[in-house]
């Protein structure tokens, strides 16, 4: 709700005639967004015989497009725009500057409860929106403050010289003033591309970079190579992430493999290898981000993310083309510093392939295939099996008596797994942990078309549940394994199949009385309701491990689909994602100790 309102002052950006847009979160959870642009049309609405303003902010695909000249490009993916948020408010109230005067209108649920009247003069020119979201839609109505940030500094990098900000009114920081954010980007996809790699060893010197436009497409492209071993390429289309791709990143590719292998052959670099060098070489330890803007976009795919445009491609490959052949001219020596990552990446992909091989072949050669120590469900059907990734066989043990064996699987992981954020891939493939994994869930890497891509065909599982203890090493483990997820097996995250286990803190007991707390906050409410008044002492007991649960216990907290809480893991923002995982799994120090002391009131930390 709070993006498409955003969008709409974006749009007025993208037309030349915002530079300002503001969000704040009220201490009710109300959402205001303001921006000077035009602000929203007041006059009569000739077809609909009321003000346009009204219109807009209710009338489906309206919005501030209804005049087919008001935007050559709009951002937005669903297209249903501020009238769809106004549906979904319980209140909202929106406050335009216009022509000197200032004019409103509220509603409730949609409904205007009076015509758009004017309420006074004015100076300046925007539209102030604030809605209440319908808490009989929503079950969650409160707004989390990070999430918002990490949007606005996206939109920031996208669309530079223009100035984002997001005040938390619920909160106050050290000077007692409210907590906020401001973003503004001179730079633009420069700057995104040196924040995303700020954690990671560059190879370059300078961020290669275009911005123009090719066959009426206009098309924007930075990207750098570091020393890992991971692609991350991120790609927008009229602010959108596209995290399916599409022919904008077709083109990318395209151009950039093209022109990269063109020189690499020219060079001579290349004579002494003895294999074949793919596409997938070019882009290891590659961090680019690709932004079109298209006027009327066509999305496919399930989750409309994914670009259709076909003469987008050409466009793209032929501007990428364009800017590396100039950049690989101009610069010979940072040419060469990339051919040389190629080919490092072309040995170590030609090592991978082997170690893959193995781990598929003798999953064939050994029947099942399945790992000796996985203890499987009997249910054959995956949408309705879960498998449970435990840490230590103790805690496989207790699991594996209190699991319901018709449908839910145990796989006991032997301590903490390989930091794939800083392994080579045949490294990966080669450990046993990992290997136990990829056999008993039945994916495997690697196409005729795509040696990376995951293919999800025989997936034993629709539920893949990270069930590690409630402390340090637990939330270290997880973290572990969720990277390898992230870089490894990003499709299981992105069609909702990866969650986490909760299991509980304490356990309070008081006589025959007991009860399970999942926080501290839980855990003091519990205490003070157990002794109702009375001075009464409470029997406390803190699990720091799933092997201090007998069977039935954990039975009842954590694997009972009944009473049991599962977080589904998503990624709301693949850069942002990308970045973290980068921060805290790479080998810079400072900025992970900044980002735990930040946030170190969510973690799990023990005395």
């Amino acid at each position: 709700m709070v993006y498409e309102v955003v969008d709409n002052s974006i749009d007025e950006a993208l037309a030349g005639h915002c530079s300002h847009i503001d969000c704040f979160i009220n201490e009710n959870n109300s959402i205001t967004v303001t921006d000077n642009g035009r602000g929203i049309p007041t006059g009569m609405h000739e077809k609909e015989g009321r003000s346009a303003l009204e219109v807009v902010m209710t009338v489906l695909h309206a919005g501030g497009k209804f005049d087919k000249g008001s935007y050559k490009v709009s951002g937005g993916l669903h297209g249903v725009g501020v009238s769809c948020v106004n549906a979904l408010s319980s209140d909202l109230r929106v406050e335009v500057h216009r022509e000197g005067k200032v004019f409103e209108q509220e509603y409730k649920i949609g409904v205007p409860q009076y015509d758009v009247r004017e309420v006074g003069k004015t100076d300046k020119t925007g539209t102030f929106v604030t809605f209440l979201p319908d808490a009989s839609i929503f079950e969650d109505t409160v707004y989390h403050f990070d999430i918002i940030v990490a949007r606005l500094r996206e939109l920031a990098f996208l669309n530079k010289g223009i100035h984002l900000s997001i005040t938390d009114k619920r909160r106050t920081d050290d000077e007692g003033e409210s907590v906020k954010e401001a973003f503004y980007s001179e730079r633009g996809l420069k700057e995104f591309v040196e924040f995303l790699d700020a954690t990671r060893d560059a190879i370059l010197d300078d961020v290669i970079y275009i911005d123009g436009e090719k066959d009426g497409v206009p098309v924007e492209v930075a990207m750098v190579y570091n020393t890992s071993y991971t692609e991350n390429v991120h790609s927008y289309v009229n602010n959108i992430n596209t995290i399916e791709g599409g022919t904008h990143l077709s083109g990318f590719k395209r151009g950039l493999t093209r022109t990269l292998k063109k020189y690499a052959d020219e060079s001579g670099l290349l004579k002494k290898i003895k294999f074949e060098i793919s596409g997938d070489d070019f882009r290891e330890g590659l961090t680019a981000i690709i932004s079109v803007k298209v006027m009327e976009p066509q999305f496919e795919g399930q989750t409309k993310t994914k670009l259709g445009n076909k003469e987008v491609t050409t466009a793209v490959s032929q501007s990428v083309s364009d800017m590396l052949t100039f950049y690989l001219e101009e610069n010979p020596e940072q040419a060469k510093r990339i051919v040389q990552k190629v080919i490092l990446a072309a040995t170590a992909r030609n090592a991978a392939t082997k170690a893959r091989e193995m781990v598929q072949r003798k999953s064939v050669l050994t029947g099942s295939g399945l790992p000796g120590k996985l203890s499987d469900c009997s249910e054959k059907d995956p949408a309705k099996c879960e498998i449970f990734l435990v840490e230590g066989d103790s805690a496989g043990g207790t699991a594996k008596q209190g699991r319901d064996r018709h449908f839910q699987a145990i796989l006991p992981l032997r301590g903490k797994i390989l930091n794939v954020e800083k392994a080579m891939q045949h490294k990966v493939f080669e450990n046993e942990e990992i290997k136990s994994m990829f056999k008993a869930l039945g994916v495997s890497i690697g196409t005729e078309d795509d040696e990376r891509e995951l293919n999800l065909e025989k997936l034993r599982y629709h539920k893949v549940v990270v069930m590690t203890d409630a402390d340090i090493d637990g939330s270290h483990i997880a973290t572990l394994l969720l990277t390898f997820f992230f870089r490894f097996l990003k499709p299981l995250i992105e069609q909702g199949y990866v969650y986490i286990a909760t299991p509980p803190l304490y356990l309070l007991k008081k006589g025959k009385t007991h009860r399970y707390c999942w926080d501290e906050d839980q855990r003091e409410l519990m205490i003070n309701e157990m002794k109702g008044g009375k001075d009464v002492n409470v029997i406390i007991q803190r699990y720091k491990g799933l092997g201090e649960m007998n069977a039935s216990q954990l039975w009842d907290t954590t694997l009972n689909p009944e009473f049991r809480t599962l977080k589904q893991v998503t990624i709301d923002n693949a850069a942002e994602a990308d970045r973290v995982f980068s921060m805290l799994m790479g080998d810079e120090v400072p900025p992970r100790r900044t980002f735990i002391e930040a946030n170190a009131k969510y973690a799990n930390i023990d005395a």
